[in-house]
């Protein structure tokens, strides 16, 4: 039982037209000469329109929910059967790479045209994300979350830097914000989800490995500081009587780079330091400041912030400099769905590969290896999101050098031919599952 596994030559063709098209998305851009595509633009547009041809050319029936996302179908053979969703977003930060979620929904589109005239015991659904990023409105998963049901009154509500709310922004994309409940999938109806993505880090490269299973999702902080000290003359204030914002700020950089350092598995960030009304010759009063914790365990994580703001807020206290931070977002780590990622961890193995820098533009050629690569993935995926949903699992491709949300973020072409073969491999376990 099962369908037949596409040749060499048919899994070689897909693979390089996934890649085409990423490239192709790429020329949709808010910056000439550069990839930001950002929730709801006129590229996001653009590239929503290419992506219901190429659905429909392989068999997809296509709709475009409340929040733009973009929804591929293909029904299974029986009616009322469970729905198994693949899906990435098309969003970008500014100045992005043409990889980061796109190649997922464009290998989701490959594997429905390498599965031909077969029906599954099960639907498909190829979900391409409207927004993912929190660029625009500064939050992120508006796309995956009218998915699961979870947009509220307060998403709606938030707004942009030119005020314009989320609300408003999808009128003006000629949607109704009122169809929203609409968009959301039942889940009782759902199998499953899988997601497809470049790795964005340097583990798998590290390892030698062309893909990586992914175990669990990072929980993440992400808080915004201000620090009010006084400003002042910078040549007739002693430095003992001065109220320097910026001091204060800098030790709450290098207090997180020393706790990160010394935590196994901690990653903090300082991203963003914005001094208001700066200029050589002031004291700086004001500062701004970003802070983004990560780690896999969420007590490890929350210890962590609370004892950098506690850290900071003592430092400014002795400078005489007051502390108010805000919590932007708290995100609990996330584990993948045991069943599935098993499912996964089987295909892998099945296909077991090795990649070749010197294959054939003709044929591919894989390497059984010893094991599958597994790792928790240290970026917010749209799998978090659904992860709370129904059971998600997440395959990782290898980034060359870690490059990710840079022009230069790349992909190894015999790298991602591996990804379809493995999801192809995956398909066909869930479906003699769902046939016992």
């Amino acid at each position: 039982m099962g369908f037949e596994a596409p040749s060499s030559a048919t899994i070689l063709a897909l693979s390089q037209q996934a890649l085409e098209r990423c490239d192709n998305l790429a020329l949709h851009s808010e910056e000439p000469g550069k990839i930001t595509r950002t929730f709801l633009s006129k590229p996001a547009r653009e590239v929503q329109a290419k992506l219901e041809t190429w659905m429909k050319e392989s068999g997809l029936s296509t709709r475009v929910d409340a929040v733009g996302n973009v929804i591929g179908r293909l029904e299974g053979n029986s009616p009322g059967a469970k729905t198994l969703l693949i899906g990435s977003h098309i969003d970008t930060v500014p100045n992005a790479g043409r990889y980061d979620g796109i190649l997922g929904v464009m290998l989701g589109i490959a594997a429905v045209r390498a599965l031909g005239a077969h029906k599954l015991p099960f639907a498909l659904e190829i979900i391409a994300f409207s927004e993912e990023e929190g660029v625009r409105f500064n939050v992120p998963f508006i796309g995956s979350k009218a998915v699961v049901g979870s947009v509220d009154r307060a998403l709606l509500e938030k707004t942009d830097a030119l005020g314009t709310s989320v609300a408003q922004a999808i009128v003006d994309y000629g949607l109704n914000p009122n169809d929203i409940p609409s968009a959301a999938h039942k889940p009782s109806d759902v199998l499953g989800y899988l997601e497809v993505h470049i790795e964005q880090g340097p583990i798998l490269e590290s390892r030698q490995a062309p893909l990586g299973l992914v175990e669990a999702i990072v929980g993440q902080s992400r808080v915004n500081l201000e620090f009010r000290g006084q400003a002042a003359h910078a040549g007739t204030t002693p430095m003992n009587l001065r109220k320097d914002a910026l001091v204060v700020a800098a030790t709450l950089v290098l207090e997180a780079e020393r706790m990160a350092k010394t935590i196994p598995g901690l990653v903090a960030t300082v991203g963003t330091l914005e001094v208001e009304d700066g200029a050589g010759n002031i004291v700086p009063g004001r500062v701004r400041a970003s802070l983004d914790v990560r780690h896999s365990d969420d007590a490890i994580r929350e210890r962590a912030v609370a004892d950098l703001l506690d850290f900071t807020w003592h430092t400014g206290q002795k400078r005489k400099v007051n502390l108010d931070h805000q919590i932007k977002l708290e995100q609990r780590a996330v584990p993948m769905d045991g069943l599935l990622t098993e499912f996964l961890a089987d295909a892998l193995e099945d296909c077991g590969f090795k990649n070749k820098s010197n294959l054939s533009t003709l044929q591919t050629s894989f390497e059984k290896v010893a094991s599958v690569h597994r790792l928790s993935s240290g970026a917010g995926h749209d799998a978090m999101i659904l992860a709370g949903f129904t059971k998600a699992t997440m395959l990782f491709i290898r980034s060359p050098r870690g490059v990710s949300h840079h022009p230069d973020e790349a992909v190894i072409p015999s790298d991602v031919r591996a990804a379809l073969t493995v999801m192809l491999e995956f398909l066909k376990k869930l479906e003699r599952w769902q046939a016992n």
